[in-house]
């Protein structure tokens, strides 16, 4: 009988191929397996073969996308800005606000229809009158030239023009002057608390103190006009008002038959008016003249920073008062 080859390199038997007539049988390895080593040498494991070193550590097979998206993600095309003629209404309204929010609460233009300020102010001027100090507690002073509603019954015999719809518009936002309203400009002269006079060729008082006025008075008018006045004192709260062009001005010598004995109301005021910006070659500002900074003038501004002086005074007198006791009398 032939002899059997038995496989013990894994401790199993391996398949044997048949053998030929008067060969032993051999057995059957795989490609994979190792193969016998030669007598003296070690047996060598197949490795497999090295990566391409042209492909970079790390590659992959599999494509990496998120690149890609981020790069077609930058790669979007801007929106094109909106044609000029499409924003132009957008930019109109936002003017036309702005412009409204001014004329409501910081300044509006007037327009001057009279010759009753001459020559500080001529028939047309435009003057730019302050609303936004009112809002803050500021009161009308003197000699400064305000704007103001009609008291009841100073303009009952000026007829009032019919406006058309654009001046409406252009009123109500405050580039041009309202036609309805029944506004005056006049100069402040006396205000709440003062005694206002003024008789024959004048000149006119206030609290006793002749207004030196020749700097605003029209040339050639005297300061009481045809109509002298006075005393009168001026309640709190109230204003007496003069034109500058005193033989022309319907102002306060006027309506001393009226609520107020001719004096205005301070919350009928507008504002004051600090400049004429239009016509250019009248521009100007409308300063306070000098004649209502003289000493004395204002008796009740005198004596109140001296009282308030003093009513800031005693706390501080009684705190310090305090303290020393304190420290003199050990608890």
């Amino acid at each position: 009988m032939g002899d059997l080859a038995v496989g013990a390199r894994s401790g199993t038997e391996e398949p044997e191929e048949p053998a030929g007539r008067g060969e032993p049988a051999r057995p059957v390895t795989s490609s994979v397996h190792q193969s016998p080593a030669r007598p003296g040498t070690q047996a060598q494991t197949q490795r497999p073969a090295p990566a391409d070193s042209s492909d970079p550590p790390g590659r992959s097979d599999t494509l990496d996308t998120s690149a890609g998206e981020e790069a077609g993600g930058g790669m979007k095309k801007a929106k094109k800005p909106r044609a000029f003629w499409k924003e132009l209404p957008i930019l109109i309204g936002i003017a036309l606000l702005l412009a409204l929010l001014i004329k409501t609460f910081l300044v509006q233009a007037f327009s001057i229809p009279s010759d009753s300020m001459q020559d500080t102010l001529q028939r047309g001027d435009r003057v730019l009158v302050d609303k936004l100090t009112p809002w803050f507690g500021s009161k009308p002073q003197r000699g400064e030239v305000v704007v103001f509603h009609d008291p009841g019954g100073w303009l009952n015999e000026t007829p009032t023009p019919e406006p058309n719809p654009v001046q409406k518009v252009l009123s109500f936002i405050g580039l041009m002057p309202s036609a309805e309203e029944k506004d005056l400009i006049k100069r402040v002269i006396a205000v709440g608390g003062d005694t206002v006079e003024c008789h024959g060729t004048g000149p006119v008082k206030v609290n006793g103190k002749a207004l030196k006025e020749d700097s605003y008075v029209f040339p050639g008018a005297t300061p009481c006009g045809d109509r002298a006045f006075g005393p009168i004192h001026v309640p709190k709260g109230r204003i007496w008002v003069m034109g500058d062009h005193r033989d022309d001005s319907l102002d306060s010598r006027y309506h001393q038959n009226l609520k107020g004995n001719g004096t205005v109301s301070e919350n009928e005021v507008v504002g004051r008016a600090f400049t004429i910006a239009w016509p250019v070659n009248r521009w100007a500002m409308l300063p306070v003249p000098d004649t209502f900074d003289q000493p004395g003038i204002n008796k009740a501004a005198a004596a109140a920073p001296a009282a308030l002086g003093l009513a800031g005074a005693v706390p501080i007198v009684m705190w310090r008062r305090r303290r020393l006791t304190g420290t003199r009398n050990p608890r």
